[in-house]
């Protein structure tokens, strides 16, 4: 006698088959689903790939060597000093007075318009005050002494003086004081506590004095061709802000207060600036080869 499991097989398929239906639906819906995926990413490879390829040209681009530069229309610099310009007094100290004329605004604006003319020769310029103020003797120094090729040039307005005329100054030292010999026997003064080595402050233009007469001259020989009535030759006088000043120094004195009105002085600075830049060329061979 037959059991009824065995009578009745189909009874127990159709779960099966059921089943069956199900996980193959769940398995398309899957596959389904991949192939979205893989179309997703299969467009942003592309998006990306795109913009990499767009950005190449420019990395290109700026990984290039230069091309050849474009030429300059600055003027070359010349093989020369930093040319330090100090226009005298400033602040509290106004220096020379005319009727309508203060030395020293006069000075700045003349310092001012020689450097703009120096600029255009191609030196670098530096000054000791671009204000109305009033550095120390020291400090006006310490502006040139701080570069290793450099020329000073002090600017002034004279109180006397033929009106047009330019006069140029280097500094004059007191010449040292040298012991006496001492006589046998006798006590000998005690020793100078200064090192024989080292220069006081004050006495620092003296290694230089040679080189500043040489540029004197040489600004003044130039500035008696531009201005009718000044000396040929320059003159050496005691000038306190040139003293501290390791390089060549000279101070240049315009002529003069009593002037009507400042443009008469102000127009000096071209030419001015010429006659520095003619005797820094002149000079260059002499001062190169100078202490500093």
């Amino acid at each position: 006698m037959r059991s009824k499991r065995q009578a009745f097989p189909g009874a127990e398929m159709r779960p099966i088959e059921k089943c069956s239906s199900s996980l193959a639906a769940v398995c398309r819906d899957i596959s389904d689903i991949l192939c979205a995926v893989r179309n997703s990413l299969l467009v942003v490879s592309l998006v990306v790939a795109a913009a990499v390829f767009a950005s190449q040209p420019t990395s290109i681009a700026a990984q290039a060597p230069p091309g050849p530069a474009a030429e300059s229309t600055q003027p070359s610099a010349p093989a020369g000093p930093v040319v330090v310009l100090d226009p005298a007094h400033g602040g509290t100290d106004a220096g020379a007075r005319g009727e309508t004329i203060v030395e020293k605004d006069v000075a700045l604006q003349i310092a001012r318009s020689v450097r703009a003319e120096l600029e255009r020769h191609g030196y670098r310029v530096v000054m000791t005050r671009n204000d109305d103020s009033n550095p120390s003797y020291d400090d006006r120094a310490a502006v040139a002494n701080a570069y290793h090729d450099v020329i000073f040039v002090s600017l002034h307005v004279a109180s006397t003086g033929a009106p047009g005329t330019v006069r140029t100054y280097y500094t004059q030292l007191a010449t040292p004081i040298t012991s006496a010999p001492v006589a046998a026997g006798a006590i000998a003064p005690p020793p100078n506590p200064s090192s024989p080595g080292l220069l006081q402050w004050e006495e620092a233009q003296r290694p230089y004095l040679n080189a500043s007469h040489r540029l004197a001259d040489l600004i003044q020989g130039e500035l008696a061709q531009a201005f009718s009535g000044s000396p040929s030759v320059s003159t050496g006088v005691p000038v306190r802000v040139l003293r501290s000043v390791t390089a060549p120094a000279v101070a240049v004195e315009i002529s003069s207060v009593s002037t009507p009105t400042p443009d008469l002085l102000t127009a000096s600075a071209a030419p001015l600036a010429d006659a520095i830049a003619l005797a820094i060329a002149a000079s260059r061979p002499a001062n190169s080869g100078g202490p500093r």
